[in-house]
């Protein structure tokens, strides 16, 4: 069934959120997005209303090593789903032709319109949409190359020999939890983009990024740019010299300091 519009005047104090709202509504009626999925971002956005929706300092930090993680990566590459796909497939295409990352689309849920077929239909759809998007070339939408994640029993499991499968580092964005502890069991370095700074993916992760994916993944791109004509030294130690757990601890800090700002009446974080 498609999404009809809705119509967010320019004064409306939440107009960007709405925005987002819509490309992901639009994203569901076109068949990319699953039903979990527009409830799985409603619960990130509760945390991004909790940052004060901007891109904080430990953003920026952990911003900084993925994209020096990244520059350095032998076989980089970018694992999308259907809400990225839906909400920022040409920032996806950007970071991965600022990187030289393979893009590869992977689902957890099956096609709501043909359940029996597995996530086949959805990759497909999300490929296509990554590749108007500006994306060279986008694997994992068909089962031609499909290999599968030590470690994993859903359709998550799931991936392109030739993408993550072979890859020594994997950007992950919305990322269910039990993947990215199978990919970092799996030896690759893992980036993962992840409003919770609670989440299982989060701590799994070798740099977890606690931002909104439609405000860093751009960003992201325009660090790699940024560090793309420093030494190899110089990428070792902005990757090597970031440290996650204590990253999301001052992620969690801030969230704290906002809720109690918000309690004594002093406004957002």
């Amino acid at each position: 069934m498609p999404v009809m519009p809705a119509t967010i005047p320019e004064t409306h104090p939440r107009r960007e959120s709405l925005l987002v709202r819509e490309r992901l509504a639009r994203g569901f009626g076109e068949g990319l997005v699953a039903a979990e999925g527009l409830m799985a971002h409603g619960r990130g956005e509760a945390f991004d209303y909790i940052i004060g929706e901007r891109t904080r300092g430990f953003a920026r930090a952990a911003i900084r090593a993925a994209a020096a993680t990244l520059l350095l990566a032998e076989r980089p590459a970018i694992s999308v789903n259907g809400n990225v796909a839906a909400l920022c497939p040409g920032e996806a295409a950007g970071l991965a032709r600022a990187t030289g990352a393979v893009v590869e689309v992977n689902m957890f849920y099956a096609d709501a319109g043909d359940p029996a077929g597995g996530t086949w239909a959805r990759r497909r759809r999300a490929a296509a949409a990554l590749a108007r998007a500006g994306a060279r070339e986008v694997l994992g939408a068909s089962p031609e190359n499909a290999g599968r994640l030590p470690g994993t029993d859903s359709e998550r499991g799931t991936a392109d020999v030739r993408g993550a499968l072979a890859a020594d580092v994997v950007l992950v964005a919305l990322e269910d939890g039990d993947r990215a502890a199978a990919l970092a069991a799996a030896g690759k370095t893992v980036i993962a983009i992840d409003l919770n700074p609670l989440s299982r993916t989060a701590a799994a992760a070798h740099v977890t990024i606690v931002d909104n994916v439609v405000r860093c993944m751009g960003e992201l791109a325009a660090e790699c740019g940024r560090l793309s004509g420093n030494g190899r030294e110089e990428l070792e130690g902005a990757r090597d010299s970031f440290d996650n757990a204590a990253n999301l601890a001052s992620a969690v800090r801030a969230m704290a300091a906002g809720l109690e700002a918000r309690a004594a009446g002093a406004g957002t974080a």
